[in-house]
């Protein structure tokens, strides 16, 4: 890819098919629904076609996929329309495509907002805290701080819920 303005239709292609999953399952984490998931995919994946970027490597095309798709999500939920939207509308209109989540992703999404992100890019996508503070543009120390208080979360939910397990394999014996 010499010139990143002269990118083929096969190499965008290419780019899609190898980050469209990691990118989904990152705007799922924000927008919490299909529809608009996919909406940000789209935008994300139209911004790489209209920038002409070029990429040092997968990391930095990864990278700037990750930041690009993260910032449409967080300018998507401040627009002033999503305020107004009503709630128990959007479960109704929500597509019939549901992401694979086991009981652990399923944890780390109901994480508040500032801790799901680094979360997922930590465990599930390897980055270490210092790529994850570039890509975030956020303090090492923050990263690392919002990991500690993430993993007390999950440990809390996770004690809570084998508590509840507990409880409920003793009633039906």
């Amino acid at each position: 890819m010499a010139n990143p303005l002269l990118r083929t239709d096969k190499e965008i292609a290419e780019l899609y098919e190898r980050h469209k999953d990691m990118i989904y399952r990152i705007c799922f984490a924000y927008m919490k629904n299909v529809a608009d998931t996919e909406d940000i995919i789209q935008d994300t994946f139209c911004k790489l076609i209209n920038s002409g970027i070029f990429f040092e490597s997968t990391e930095h095309e990864k990278a700037w996929l990750i930041r690009v798709a993260t910032n449409l999500c967080k300018n998507n939920l401040r627009h002033w329309w999503r305020k107004r939207e009503n709630l128990e509308e959007h479960g109704r209109l929500q597509s019939t495509k549901t992401p694979e989540i086991d009981e652990t992703f399923s944890l780390v999404m109901s994480l508040p907002n500032k801790y799901k992100a680094v979360v997922y890019l930590y465990y599930y996508e390897g980055y270490d805290s210092v790529e994850i503070s570039e890509i975030l543009q956020k303090p090492q120390s923050t990263i690392r701080y919002y990991l500690s208080n993430a993993r007390k979360l999950l440990r809390d939910k996770l004690t809570i819920a084998e508590a509840a397990n507990t409880e409920v394999a003793i009633y039906e014996k």
